[in-house]
């Protein structure tokens, strides 16, 4: 077998384990659209943008690439589908470099009647499997990121103001300008805590910062909590994943507000998911995670370039 058929061995060998994985638990395989008249507002997120040339009947001729299929497969959730995935190809704009590439491979899924912490357990099953297919174990390290902060760097990552956050990165010749909190908490975990997980542990981060809830639900504490959670396998991320927000208004204001910071960096501003919006009070409780497909493969080869993965990476396409 040539090199490059051995490669698309390994990416179909993945996919076929990953629909058993989910079929042995009755969780269906579903298909959402890659185009949308909305878009993903995070800020820290770029979309692409194409324009449809048909009759106007049609809709809004400005449709964005998917960045995640999460608002559609929420929408069926909403309708009654009970638990599903979607494995399936996503698009970042300006993302390109060692560990991305602006079209990947993205595997959602939800589990309705789950919170954050019994899908994080889920993500961990399907890793170790992975890795055995391989003849590779993992360790497993659940943590807080509160305890992970203030073990690993002495600081409180949910109270310390910015000033107690910088100096851990005095050597790394950041420029402040324009860095909010969250970007420095972003900063210590990419630069300093990422790099220091062994190769052979999984690493489950739960219970983030309120500020960094994105689209998870705020569990009321002193202080609270957003109940997410993040899966490392090594240094790499491999997930990301909630206990969803199911409350409309409350994503209505969560949306505007990423809209607000996108208007004061002179970014593009998107058209909000309105459909999502309408159903999002029937969302039923569930929790949803993302899991980047090449991260996963990287790992499982022992590569530290997304390129290696790929059958034509973007310079190539």
């Amino acid at each position: 077998m040539n090199v490059l058929r051995e490669k698309l061995a390994r990416r179909a060998s993945l996919h076929a384990f990953i629909r058993a994985f989910f079929g042995a638990r009755n969780v269906l395989e579903v298909e959402t659209p890659v185009l949308s008249a909305a878009g993903n507002t995070d800020p820290n997120i770029q979309s692409f943008c194409t324009q449809f040339t048909g009759h106007v009947d049609a809709g809004p001729r400005e449709r964005w690439m998917r960045t995640s299929p999460e608002f559609p497969l929420k929408r069926l959730l909403a309708a009654g589908s009970g638990d599903i995935y979607e494995l399936g190809r996503v698009f970042r704009n300006g993302e390109a470099g060692g560990r991305h590439n602006p079209e990947f491979s993205m595997l959602e899924w939800y589990r309705v009647g789950f919170d954050h912490l019994q899908l994080a357990d889920e993500v961990v099953e399907l890793v170790r499997e992975a890795l055995a297919l391989k003849g590779r174990e993992a360790e497993v390290l659940v943590v807080s990121y509160r305890e992970l902060f203030r073990s690993e760097l002495g600081v409180d990552a949910l109270l310390d103001d910015i000033g107690q956050l910088q100096p851990p990165l005095a050597g790394f010749g950041i420029d402040a300008e324009g860095l909010t909190r969250d970007d420095w908490l972003d900063l210590l975990m990419t630069h300093l805590l990422q790099p220091r997980f062994p190769r052979d542990r999984i690493t489950v981060v739960v219970d983030y910062p309120a500020s960094q809830c994105a689209l998870a639900r705020v569990r009321r504490g002193d202080p609270p909590v957003a109940e997410r959670f993040e899966v490392y396998l090594g240094p790499i991320e491999l997930a990301n994943g909630y206990h969803e927000l199911n409350d409309a208004a409350e994503q209505r204001a969560r949306f505007e507000r990423d809209t607000r910071i996108r208007r004061d960096r002179g970014q593009h501003e998107l058209p909000m998911d309105e459909a999502l919006l309408a159903v999002l009070d029937s969302l039923p409780d569930c929790a949803g995670v993302a899991l980047g497909v090449e991260r996963l493969m990287m790992c499982l080869e022992d590569s530290h370039a997304i390129a290696d993965v790929l059958a034509f990476p973007f310079d190539q396409a």
